[in-house]
């Protein structure tokens, strides 16, 4: 696991945050949230990958299938 994956999801949050924020402020509230679950299901695309690898790696050090 690289370090440079923790600043990924942190510039993730943070821009979109920035966006959240600026379409709030010009009463663009759905915009806003769709923008926000956008940014939710990037994370978790990395995340859910991290893990299946995390998997792949649990099974190979036990020798499981």
């Amino acid at each position: 696991m690289d370090i440079s994956i923790i600043f990924k999801i942190a510039a993730v949050g943070i821009i979109v945050t920035i966006i959240c924020q600026v379409l709030k402020k010009s009463d663009r509230d759905d915009i806003a949230t769709l923008v926000s679950l956008v940014g939710l299901i990037i994370v978790l695309t990395v995340v859910i990958s991290m893990i299946a690898d995390l998997f792949t790696q649990i099974r190979q050090l036990f020798d499981i299938f």
